[in-house]
């Protein structure tokens, strides 16, 4: 039995892989060490900051020799903030392991041992991607209000000015906007103690549009002069197209509240996504990375073949944001959304761009395919991280569409799940394309698609 590494201890590691979690692992003596900000091949000391019995965590102390997939980072807080877990790394190796990513949950957790996956697809855009960014904000010792991302595995705020991967029209916002909160005197919450107002800024913009929507997430809806200054920044931001405030009273770690007003302007912004015109609300799901998902859509409509005869039903449809321009192209989508609010927007949004053969429901998937009562020629499935419920999934097989999309971003979840449709001989995987929506970051979006055989 190897000893246990003991914490404070300094070792010598040599990084041979990445976790998803996107710390660098390494052995010391048989034992597994995960260490952040590191890189397969790196060579390093590293300082052991918690042992358990199968593995211990490290940090590094020293870079000993550097990976070839080692880069400088685009960011000078990189190393501390938690926003962004690799730019340290080289564009190429990211996405080899976003891809390697995939087909380990599809062997380990899929029972597919030759599993194929395609190269990941992706923009050319590695930073300035992000259409949205929510900042939790706090004060400084010294009284100064702060908003950025929390520190890697903490509750400690990294200050920031600007983002990398925020898309870069927000900048000035970012940096501005905590000014006028500053002179504004408004309290920030505390989450210890639960007192002080303001908790989060949300920043929200249309890629193809500019369209600007600001958000500030509090505790109470009465912020002494938030009506003059929500029109003062209206005059001072071209882009800005509304200011709201969302309302989050409780003691939580979710980040919007139930109810979201709007001080000055409008609502919504507008987008466009795939050749459709989208109204997105400050508390509306979309995709962060717009341009990868219109690839990711591109490839789905390429591999389905569509005639434009086909019924498509789209399972957790969000505001449309596939359903449209999915039913250009086909004779009839149904999209199933829990959401009220969205499947509200998505008729607005069916109505904006006159898409007459899109028909949405409100209700859980399991539910709605029950009572709508109708085989669909394709069923499009975006579900939550966690995936599938077994009931969506015994439905499936009961329904039998000729072709299933499945579309997520958590590889584990996918896995299982395409492993319960292809064990009953139904359906086999003929196509599994990751997309990289979080150049970056660890995480990967990924879609499947099933034939039924």
């Amino acid at each position: 039995m190897n000893q246990k590494l003991q914490q404070g201890q300094t070792v010598e590691l040599e990084i041979t892989d990445l976790n998803t979690s996107g710390e660098g692992v390494g052995r010391h003596e048989g034992r597994v060490v995960f260490v952040p900000n590191t890189v397969t091949g790196d060579r390093i000391s590293t300082k052991i900051i918690q042992s358990k019995a199968k593995f211990a965590r490290g940090i590094v102390q020293q870079l000993l020799n550097s990976s070839t997939h080692r880069i400088r980072p685009q960011c000078i807080v990189a190393d501390k903030c938690g926003g962004c877990q690799w730019q340290h790394i080289d564009m190429d190796y990211q996405r080899e392991a976003k891809r390697q990513q995939v087909i380990q949950a599809f062997q380990r957790i899929g029972d597919f041992p030759d599993i194929q996956v395609q190269p990941i697809l992706h923009t050319a855009q590695d930073l300035n991607y992000r259409n949205k960014s929510t900042y939790p904000l706090a004060r400084s010792a010294t009284g100064q209000v702060q908003a950025g991302y929390y520190r890697y595995s903490s509750h400690k705020l990294v200050n920031l000015n600007q983002c990398p991967v925020q898309d870069e029209r927000l900048h000035p916002l970012l940096k501005e906007v905590k000014q006028d909160i500053q002179q504004r005197g408004w309290s920030i919450y505390n989450e210890t103690n639960h007192q002080g107002k303001l908790r989060h800024l949300s920043l929200r913009i249309g890629r193809n549009t500019g369209e600007i929507l600001l958000t500030l997430v509090t505790t109470d809806p009465k912020l002494a002069g938030i009506e003059e200054q929500a029109h003062l920044w209206l005059d001072k931001y071209p882009g800005l197209v509304g200011v709201c405030l969302n309302i989050n009273s409780d003691r939580t770690n979710a980040i919007l509240g139930k109810i979201t007003r709007t001080v000055a302007g409008k609502s919504y912004l507008r987008e466009i996504f795939a050749g459709v015109e989208l109204q997105i609300a400050a508390d509306t799901f979309f995709q962060v990375n717009t341009s990868a998902a219109e690839l990711l859509l591109q490839s789905i409509i390429e591999q389905l073949n569509l005639t434009g005869d086909e019924t498509i039903i789209d399972a957790y449809c969000g505001i449309g944001t596939f359903s449209l321009p999915l039913a250009r192209k086909v004779s009839q989508v149904i999209g199933i959304e829990l959401n009220s609010a969205s499947i509200q927007q998505a008729k607005n949004n069916a109505q904006i761009n006159q898409i007459e053969n899109a028909t949405f429901y409100t209700g859980k998937v399991k539910h709605c395919l029950e009572q709508i009562k109708l085989q669909p020629d394709i069923l499009l499935l975006d579900p939550p991280r966690k995936g599938c419920d077994p009931q969506v999934i015994a439905q499936i097989l009961n329904l039998q569409p000729s072709r299933v999309a499945y579309i997520s971003c958590q590889p584990a979840t996918l896995a299982r799940d395409i492993k319960l449709l292809c064990q009953s001989k139904i359906y086999q995987s003929v196509h599994i394309q990751p997309a990289d929506f979080f150049p970056q970051t660890t995480h990967v979006e990924c879609c499947v698609i099933l034939n039924r055989r």
